[in-house]
């Protein structure tokens, strides 16, 4: 019975990954670290083939919630910002915002923060702030038809990868920055195969050849990797930021705000005691 517990929790915490991912500016990597799985999934996909057996059970909890997590509510989130597009801004903000005392007691787990640590704060809030465009060409590439429009969806999930895979860099705003959000959660909702097909091994690419990277990073210098992620997930802020909302909105924005930190508070109290 525990372990059936076990098993279906790892699967609800995939759909939560899952959902994460969807959300503009918030990051499926830095849930995984709220409902405390992330370290352990990098270590399941950077070391696989040393008990392939035990990861792969671990892999596929996490990977059918999260896709289970992306198809339920793919449809529902691009209705919800085209109805209500402020709202679900102030909602996305919360949710990131809430995620940062779990990062920043991360970042000081092993000792107090150092002013160098700040360098690299600056730094991650630097690399997102200088990631906004929107550039139409690379729309235009994307919905060409042809091997070349192939090739360009498969480089362009290698970089989304990264940001799965690194906390605090938002999946969602990486297609955003690139220009493809609309277009991926069009192709979700539709079932575009070829396009999914050739992102997604792009994808899996990237992911698998920067999990080791991180990981090691994470154990040599965990309170300088922390404090760069801190700086992504600050830096993403700003591009959620919808500006003030009218008279009539303020309301529904601040409790959607309120309800997005709770969330996640109340995840990473969770997990923390769990």
């Amino acid at each position: 019975m525990v372990e059936i517990v076990k098993h279906a929790k790892n699967f609800f915490k995939g759909m939560a990954i899952g959902l994460a991912t969807l959300v503009p500016g918030a990051s499926g990597g830095t849930m995984a670290i709220i409902l405390g799985v992330y370290d352990k999934m990098i270590h399941a996909i950077s070391s696989f083939f040393k008990d392939w057996k035990r990861h792969t059970v671990f892999l596929v909890e996490l990977g059918l919630g999260a896709a289970l997590g992306i198809l339920l509510f793919s449809r529902l989130l691009e209705s919800a910002i085209e109805r209500y597009p402020a709202v679900m801004q102030y909602l996305f903000m919360g949710l990131i915002i809430g995620g940062l005392p779990t990062l920043y007691k991360k970042s000081t787990t092993s000792r107090k923060t150092l002013l160098g640590d700040l360098i690299f704060f600056v730094l991650g809030f630097v690399i997102v702030l200088l990631m906004t465009s929107e550039p139409q060409a690379i729309v235009n590439m994307a919905t060409a038809r042809g091997f070349l429009s192939m090739v360009f969806l498969f480089l362009a999930g290698i970089i989304i990868a990264i940001a799965l895979v690194l906390p605090g860099i938002s999946g969602s705003f990486m297609l955003l920055a690139l220009g493809l959000y609309n277009l991926t959660l069009n192709a979700i909702n539709e079932f575009n195969i070829p396009f999914l097909a050739s992102i997604g091994l792009g994808i899996a690419t990237g992911v698998l050849g920067t999990t080791k990277i991180i990981e090691k990073m994470l154990q040599k210098y965990p309170s300088k990797t922390y404090m760069l992620i801190i700086g992504f997930v600050t830096g993403s802020l700003i591009s959620v930021f919808p500006g003030i909302p009218p008279m009539t909105q303020i309301f529904a924005c601040a409790v959607s705000f309120a309800l997005g930190v709770a969330a996640i508070l109340f995840l990473g109290k969770y997990d923390i005691e769990d």
